[in-house]
């Protein structure tokens, strides 16, 4: 009998292979770390076939290490970074040009053209997204007018658009299959969101030929067979969703009125609103959360572009750390009397500003100012950027200021005890901390597991999840508002340079 479920985590800067037994527990683990591309300021890309080379690499070391042949797997789940953007070729699986990547602001001229023609309002309404280059529609329509002749082929049906779950589906069965889960087709600025279809009036504004697209499907579903030469015999797909909402999954997040935030290379919250698909007031994103068995449950949403990657910032630009285990420590050890701000926003500003031109700033610099203050100015400001997002949250959904916020907190960031002390400092509300800390993965895994009876039901799920630990506030009152404020003082002159 299949003893394990497979979880492939594509991600931003890495891909993983974790396989998980009967208890959730990690089996073994695989991660390769593959190349970003930067060719202009603010471009970010990816080269799709090194993508997919380390997925294959990251299973099949995985498997070694584990033990464990394709006929010990029950099923494959995908989870993957989402909105970044992927067209090929339908024969050779060959991409046309470099994946456009979910960081990417090459397409604000044309969102800032789409707006002119005022579409926000129905672009908002039926995506409950923004209007921004973070999402792949305008991505799409600068792929196919960019790379040599693929407008007029895909017109003639020679090409395939997808996110990186769709390529990595089409790439592991051979073809056989072009399908989305519900989750990242919620991510495209192309599907209507309250359907769960694509929507032909979008696919008109951003120049997106119906014939790119790939099927919309639940997230738990068959999704197909991996070719059997890939790993030794073929393994059925049975669970794919966008990399924040498998989080959410993964901390069983299943209750209206739940919160996870996710710290990776950015910081993603999501907040479980049930059947009510809210629309929002203060700039944040209405999206699917999860879809099983055709019936849709939606969250708000607040993306950051910036928070693990201002900490390879400090490691790769600046020099000033090894390792980004260092910051916390260097964080304890920064001068308490300097007020040091750091605005990181390299790629412009997320929620709830969505400025795609402000560019990052810091504040508060004296001739004091050394590598202890930057590491702790870059960790204060994932928890001053996720207290924009409560707020805002807060303000368009009322039951959730009804009942105290407990979050939910997973990602690489969190391993960090002072970064969480001080994230409930600001927060002013207990953050719960998992036993899993893959709860990316294990909610890829987890789809794939319900659907093919390896794993229980939700409710079953939702009882089995365990925190690790719990951080509750403990900073004054005074001191909390006045750093807070130092931080909103920070972003407005940011902004205020950007317009």
């Amino acid at each position: 009998m299949p003893s394990h479920i497979l979880a492939i985590d594509q991600g931003t800067t890495s891909s993983r292979a974790i396989l998980f037994d009967k208890s959730f527990a990690i089996h073994s683990v695989a991660q390769k770390e593959f190349t970003q591309h930067f060719p202009r300021s603010g471009w970010v890309e990816h080269d799709a076939n090194e993508i997919w080379e380390s997925v294959v690499e990251t299973c099949r070391e995985a498997m070694a290490s584990g033990g464990i042949d394709a006929a010990d797997i029950a099923a494959i789940g995908i989870t993957n970074q989402r909105e970044t953007t992927v067209v090929w070729d339908r024969k050779t699986g060959e991409p046309v040009h470099n994946a456009i990547v979910w960081q990417d602001r090459r397409t604000a001229g044309q969102c800032q053209a789409l707006k002119d023609q005022g579409l926000e309002p129905e672009i908002s309404e039926k995506t409950g997204l923004l209007l921004d280059p973070y999402f792949s529609g305008t991505k799409v329509a600068w792929l196919l007018d960019n790379a040599e002749g693929a407008r007029a082929r895909a017109e003639k049906g020679e090409l395939a658009f997808g996110t990186i779950d769709t390529f990595l589906l089409w790439r592991l069965t051979g073809g056989a299959r072009h399908q989305t889960d519900a989750t990242n087709a919620s991510r495209t600025m192309l599907c209507d969101i309250r359907s769960g279809t694509w929507d032909e009036g979008l696919l008109e504004h951003l120049k997106v030929p119906p014939s790119v697209l790939p099927e919309i499907c639940d997230c738990a579903g068959d999704f197909g067979e991996t070719d059997a030469i890939l790993f030794g015999a073929a393994i059925p797909i049975r669970g794919i969703a966008g990399d924040q909402q498998a989080a959410g999954i993964g901390q069983a997040c299943f209750a209206p009125g739940m919160m996870k935030s996710t710290y990776g290379t950015g910081c993603f919250a999501l907040l479980n609103t049930g059947g009510d698909c809210v629309t929002s007031k203060n700039r944040m994103l209405s999206t699917i959360a999860y879809q099983l068995s055709g019936k849709r449950t939606y969250a708000l949403e607040g993306s950051i572009f910036i928070a693990g990657a201002a900490v390879q910032w400090l490691r790769d630009g600046l020099r000033v750390i090894d390792d980004a285990t260092q910051t916390g420590e260097m964080a304890v050890q920064a001068d308490s009397h300097q007020d040091v701000y750091l605005v990181p926003a390299f790629t412009g500003l997320g929620a709830p500003y969505w400025d795609a031109d402000a560019r990052g700033a810091i504040y508060g610099l004296t001739r004091a100012t050394g590598p202890n203050e930057l590491a702790r100015a870059a960790l204060e400001a994932v928890c001053y950027q996720t207290r924009d997002l409560l707020e805002a949250m807060q303000a368009d959904w009322p039951e959730a200021r009804a009942s105290q916020t407990v979050l939910r907190v997973d990602g690489g960031m969190v391993a960090s005890d002072w970064c969480m002390q001080f994230l409930s400092d600001m927060l002013n509300a207990p953050i719960d901390r998992p036993e899993v800390l893959e709860t990316t993965a294990l909610g890829a895994a987890y789809l794939a597991g319900m659907q093919v009876g390896f794993y229980p039901g939700l409710d079953e799920f939702s009882e089995s999840w365990q925190r690790e630990h719990r951080f509750d506030p403990a900073m004054d009152d005074d001191i909390r508002m006045r750093k807070y404020s130092g931080w909103q003082d920070a972003v407005n002159r940011t902004l205020s340079q950007s317009s």
